[in-house]
């Protein structure tokens, strides 16, 4: 029983993209068909999170084949949380989708939507299940082809150019992952994760070395790492509001997770690493910086995204226990946070007319006083205010790079403290131009564009900041988890033995 639930996360959104296509003349159908196949997988996560917290680690062996030959699903308090916080970003996604029921530039929605949407989403739930290499190149698959068609809904001349981008920078991201992949099992036989582990330590450190280095730079492609991060900026913004949230709180948190599993299973660092930290303290800095020169609301957002990656590999490249606890307390934290903002802001895009600050009218806070709160709140959690949880996420982070044995880690620790306060300038500018200035109302047209379902669009940005906020409230319980699951994820023993049977 506990076997089924591991696959069901990937297995039923699969499942109702199918049955969504049958009855796709039908759209109330479609919404149904997505509403229950997402609520089931969130339901299915928070099952599956009190299973593993209590018990240990779910192994699945599909088609009872054992591993390292067959392919293996593995459930523990990692992976867990992470399919727990992203159910729920589909689920209020879907809902704000519902809501808007067209595109930002007033095309009437498709029914492809609803397929691709759940294709989408079983990638991301696959990725983050997978206990080998093949099936995660399997679930970016997933992920790349549902958001190639996501992100090209509405053609415009810009989506086309930002398409143009994505779909390139996607398809060569792939070719070199799955050359990595066969490299690795030429070197070693096998892609199991667990199996992996064992196997690379009797291959040459040097080219063991060499691998680890490659996954970070093919990963760090998909996780948007600076300098590997150039595609995002211009894909991004482009895309309607609920897509760019969807992409933008779930695609590079499922990089990150990629490099936290495989670097931790696989290559199994024993200290701080200098390449990630590296990578981290420019990816923070640059991002930010980025951020403070734009103008466009959604392509500054999104180099925020992009710095803020920079954290996560920072708690990573510790390779601690305060140090991987900070980096899942900010991943979750950023997975929602992060999502609702573009929420947010595209209710903002729709009633003034702009996205462009030099063109968008001030008021915004008079004349939608509970989008201006949202915001703020918002704005106020990604810079890391306390007591919201990117505080503590940020607090936990900063007391493992104090401790580390590394002097790049006190470097890290300012550079983070640098880079909110700069995070806390570019997201200001936003809330003294568009809703605290004063300037001309906004457009008619855009007025009736938010159309009457506007509260329900509402709503959904509402329950994501509001889990922001409740993940601050429930800080002590969720810490806990946090750092079991570090623990869990550092200790490779009990991975392996968890995934490949025997006595840790």
């Amino acid at each position: 029983m506990t076997g089924l639930l591991v696959a069901l996360p990937a297995l039923l959104p699969l499942l109702a993209a199918g049955l969504s296509l049958l009855v796709s003349r039908i759209r109330h159908a479609q919404r149904v068909v997505s509403g229950v196949a997402l609520s089931a997988v969130l339901v299915d996560a928070a099952i599956l999170l009190w299973i593993v917290d209590s018990h240990g680690a779910v192994v699945l062996r599909l088609g009872g084949y054992p591993p390292p030959a067959g392919i293996t699903l593995v459930a523990d308090r990692l992976s867990a949380l992470m399919l727990l916080v992203s159910a729920v970003v589909t689920v209020v996604v879907m809902l704000y989708a519902l809501g808007q029921r067209v595109t930002d530039h007033g095309r009437t929605a498709t029914t492809s939507f609803h397929p691709v949407y759940l294709v989408l989403t079983a990638g991301v739930m696959l990725a983050y299940l997978t206990g080998d290499l093949f099936t995660l190149f399997v679930a970016f698959e997933l992920m790349l082809t549902a958001s190639y068609v996501l992100i090209t809904r509405g053609v415009t001349a810009d989506r086309v150019r930002a398409a143009m981008t994505y779909v390139i920078t996607g398809l060569t991201s792939t070719l070199l992952l799955i050359t990595l992949i066969a490299l690795v099992y030429a070197a070693t036989g096998t892609v199991n994760l667990a199996d992996l582990g064992a196997k690379l330590s009797d291959v040459d450190p040097a080219l063991r070395g060499a691998l680890s280095l490659l996954f970070v730079t093919v990963i760090g492609i998909k996780a948007a790492v600076v300098p590997l991060h150039f595609w995002l900026p211009d894909s991004y913004p482009t895309a309607p509001a609920p897509i760019t949230a969807v992409f933008a709180g779930l695609l590079t948190k499922v990089g990150v997770y990629a490099l936290i599993r495989v670097q931790t299973a696989v290559f199994a660092h024993q200290d701080a690493w200098h390449v990630l930290l590296v990578a981290a303290l420019i990816t923070m800095l640059l991002g930010a910086l980025g951020a403070v020169a734009q103008d466009d609301v959604n392509r500054m957002l999104s180099f925020l995204l992009v710095s803020h990656i920079g954290f996560m590999l920072f708690g990573l490249g510790l390779f601690s226990e305060a140090g991987l606890t900070g980096a899942i307390l900010y991943a979750l934290h950023h997975i929602t946070v992060q999502a609702g903002l573009f929420l947010v802001l595209g209710l903002v895009a729709r009633h003034t007319g702009a996205t462009s600050l030099r063109r968008m009218p001030g008021g915004v806070a008079r004349q939608r006083p509970l989008l201006a709160v949202l915001f703020a709140t918002g704005a106020a959690n990604l810079a890391g205010l306390p007591p919201l949880s990117g505080f503590l996420a940020k607090v936990t982070l900063l007391r493992g790079g104090a401790v580390s044995d590394t002097e790049l880690g006190v470097v890290l620790a300012g550079a983070a403290v640098v880079t909110s306060f700069v995070t806390l300038y570019a997201l200001a500018r936003v809330w003294v131009i568009a809703f605290w200035g004063t300037g001309r109302e906004g457009s008619a047209d855009a007025d009736r564009s938010s159309g009457e379902l506007a509260p329900v669009m509402t709503t959904a940005c509402a329950v994501l900041i509001g889990v922001g906020v409740a993940m601050a409230a429930f800080a002590g319980p969720l810490s806990a988890v946090a750092d079991r699951a570090a623990t869990h994820v550092l200790d490779v023993t009990s991975y392996r033995s968890a995934v490949l049977g025997g006595e840790p």
